[in-house]
């Protein structure tokens, strides 16, 4: 066994407050990037980058999102806690919105209302500070925090720096850029100084370069480098554009393809930053999205959108773990986690103890990176813009819930696009799951409360 593996599992049965070698962690985490989008499972993309990483890493075929949506799908993986109980159905609106509210004194509400949605539920507009973040903790053990890329857990009362990040470079304000190509966004902020020739995914990218060549190396880093690409508008950078034209594509899709790209050469490009400062071998890894994608997500149905979002096209991710000396290469598990078990997971390997924190729901993931299984357990979804709001997952059975009462069940073991329905099938899971959803929903929604 390596020198390395033996070091981990030590720290996790015998607990050592911290290893003697904290590894660094960088977080790319992808803005609505669909599960079939990369190069390993669809031959239009070119991720020879995502790819390579793939193939020395632990890659879940099976991790979801527990509100495929941008601002819940974040304050998940932040905190380690389902997005619903901290009132956050759906994503987070800015002045900007036409369904944005304001109080007597100018300032946007804490709550905003969306025109579809049946019930009317009220959602945050950001994620509040009492919340626990991987940062908050990890900078408990001695890290230091870098965040780089898009936030939209808030405006500036609710930043970065004020959730445990030690520094932070993007615009925090937006949803998504006003373009591609500079000028990024509509308001001014620190990415107004670049020219109509710069890419923001090369932005971002030449400041986590900047960042990994810098650090004071005394001090482990988790740098969270969560990418706008591929969200819209969708604008390829040039050269990836002219690529796939050439290919077949055509318009909104050949961009599409063409930011993919622009993505995936930014992870080769992070990876080659920590290569050549040494620092690829005491670095994990973690790769996923917030989403399932805009465009098909086939064999997966459904998507971000479309009315069924909570289709394994929607809440279904790429999620991949590489941990130097504890992972094998190139392996797959089928077993079903959440982005929400980031956030014990990091919080063990930081500190070499169990995670104990009692406000979240997530659980760690080093037991599967060590080639053990979970224990068997409930995954909930949620979100509030239409009919289709609530699922539960168990297993290969899920169930999707509407407003309107209809139901439906799958078996995504066998039926992955889901197009066999199950309901009134006399199956003991449908009545099973419908009573654990319906108990659930009264525990953690907090308009049952």
């Amino acid at each position: 066994m390596k020198k390395s593996s033996i070091l981990f599992l030590m720290m996790f049965v015998f607990g050592y407050s911290q290893a003697q070698d904290q590894p660094n962690i960088v977080l790319l985490f992808v803005d609505d990037y669909g599960w079939s989008d990369v190069g390993y499972r669809n031959s239009t993309f070119h991720t020879p980058h995502i790819d390579q990483l793939k193939s020395e890493s632990l890659d879940f075929s099976r991790a979801y999102v527990t509100t495929p949506t941008c601002s819940p799908s974040r304050a998940s993986l932040l905190t380690g806690k389902e997005s619903i109980r901290m009132g956050l159905p759906r994503h987070i609106i800015d002045g900007d919105s036409k369904n944005a509210t304001f109080g007597s004194d100018g300032s946007i509400s804490e709550y905003n209302y969306w025109p579809t949605d049946p019930v009317q539920m009220p959602s945050r507009n950001w994620l509040p500070l009492e919340e626990i973040t991987y940062a908050e903790r990890l900078k408990e053990f001695g890290y230091y925090n870098m965040f780089i890329g898009k936030w939209h857990l808030g405006h500036e009362p609710y930043h970065p720096t004020l959730q445990g990040f030690d520094d932070y470079y993007g615009y925090a304000n937006a949803g998504h850029p006003k373009g591609y190509y500079a000028p990024f966004f509509k308001h001014e902020n620190m990415l107004s100084e670049f020219g109509s020739e710069d890419y923001l995914t090369d932005v971002l990218t030449d400041k986590a370069e900047d960042f990994i060549k810098n650090h004071d190396r005394k001090q482990p880093f988790m740098l969270s480098m969560w990418y706008y690409n591929v969200h819209g508008p969708h604008r390829g950078r040039k050269d990836f554009l002219e690529q796939y034209k050439k290919e077949g594509l055509e318009d909104r899709y050949a961009n599409y393809a063409a930011m993919v790209s622009a993505m995936d050469e930014s992870v080769g490009r992070v990876r080659q930053a920590l290569a050549e400062e040494g620092l690829d071998k005491n670095t994990i890894i973690i790769f996923t999205s917030d989403q399932g994608g805009y465009f098909t997500n086939a064999p997966l149905s459904g998507g971000k959108t479309g009315g069924n979002t909570l289709g394994e096209g929607g809440a279904r991710v790429p999620f991949m773990i590489l941990y130097p000396g504890v992972t094998t290469p190139n392996t797959t598990t089928g077993q079903p986690i959440q982005t929400l078990d980031v956030y014990p997971t990091l919080i063990e390997i930081a500190s070499g103890k169990k995670c104990k924190d009692t406000q979240i729901n997530g659980v760690s993931l080093l037991p599967v990176l060590a080639g053990k299984k979970l224990k068997s357990r409930d995954l909930h979804f949620f979100r509030s813009y239409e009919d289709q709001y609530a699922a539960i997952m168990s297993g290969d059975w899920k169930l999707v819930k509407y407003h309107s009462g209809k139901y439906e069940l799958f078996n995504i073991g066998e039926d992955i696009s889901e197009q066999n329905n199950l309901i009134g099938q006399g199956l003991k899971q449908e009545q099973q799951l419908m009573d654990r959803l319906d108990r659930w929903e009264q525990e953690a929604v907090p308009v049952y409360n």
